[in-house]
């Protein structure tokens, strides 16, 4: 399976977070040996989009129930893999840019109604109010890693692999110190920058976390983008720490210290970017 060049922001959430009959689910999920490893989960993600697209679709598909799972010595953790919504942001962004023929055609109007209609309860919260569900437990961004997600990290939270046949790197840590550390990041930018973009990026990251158990785990793996990358440039990774580094300036008054942490990563990350228009 070809790389997909992304990068993923997930929560895995204790059996706790869910209600009995889910609890029951995952357990017999683990048990069955029907976890998906994160390495295979994007391609097979990927896989399930496309064809519960398919030419004729009136309404979204019922798909099956996935997850990654992390256990821990004494907790399982879990991290669903919301497909159905997946499945309704990929039919509106089928319909978008297009001819209203062409639209059609793709992907019907009553589809896309209900497409539009699960994303919008997603995005106003209606099932968190309702039934206690936390919103997607994973989001993805392609060609780089959103700057925004470095401030949820430390750097000694990484995790480096790069043996035969695997390559790899990761952050992870408990979600109550990525809250801890994105109201810190928010309040420093309020103070120094005020509401500018970057300060609403944080911002909604940190609400994203308050959706889940305080007990949750947070991970950033920088999935396909490992291929992107030499093994050097894997070991020598310190995006969170140029993040931590550029709040102490702004929160210091220290200008030019802040501008020169930004600029390095953003250069890094650029440069990620811009292979997407190499042929």
């Amino acid at each position: 399976m070809p790389s997909l060049f992304a990068s993923y922001l997930r929560v895995y959430e204790p059996l706790t977070a869910f209600d009995r009959d889910r609890q029951d689910f995952w357990r017999r999920y683990v048990a069955e040996g029907r976890a998906v490893a994160p390495l295979e989960g994007p391609g097979r993600q990927r896989t399930a989009v496309i064809e519960a697209l398919g030419a004729g679709w009136t309404r979204l598909p019922d798909l099956p129930d996935e997850a990654y799972v992390l256990e821990t010595d004494d907790t399982l953790l879990v991290c669903p893999w919301n497909l159905r919504i997946r499945v309704a942001e990929a039919a509106l962004s089928a319909r978008e840019g297009v001819p209203p023929v062409l639209a059609d055609a793709f992907v019907p109007p009553i589809l896309a109604g209900q497409a539009k209609a699960v994303v919008d309860e997603w995005r106003s919260g209606a099932r968190v109010l309702e039934h206690g569900v936390p919103r997607v437990h994973e989001q993805i961004a392609t060609w780089g890693v959103p700057l925004r997600w470095f401030v949820l990290f430390e750097a000694e939270e990484r995790d480096h692999v790069t043996v035969p046949g695997r390559r790899a790197l990761r952050y992870r840590t408990e979600i109550s110190k990525s809250r801890r550390r994105a109201s810190r990041a928010l309040s420093v930018l309020r103070k120094t920058v005020g509401e500018v973009p970057i300060t609403e990026a944080v911002e909604e990251a940190a609400r994203w976390l308050e959706e889940f158990h305080p007990r949750s785990m947070v991970e950033l793996d920088y999935g396909g983008l490992v291929d992107l990358l030499s093994d050097e440039t894997l070991a020598a990774d310190d995006s969170p720490q140029l993040v931590a580094t550029g709040l102490t300036g702004l929160a210091k008054g220290e200008a030019d210290e802040a501008s020169a942490a930004y600029d390095r990563l953003v250069a890094r990350w650029r440069a990620v970017q811009l292979l997407e228009r190499c042929n």
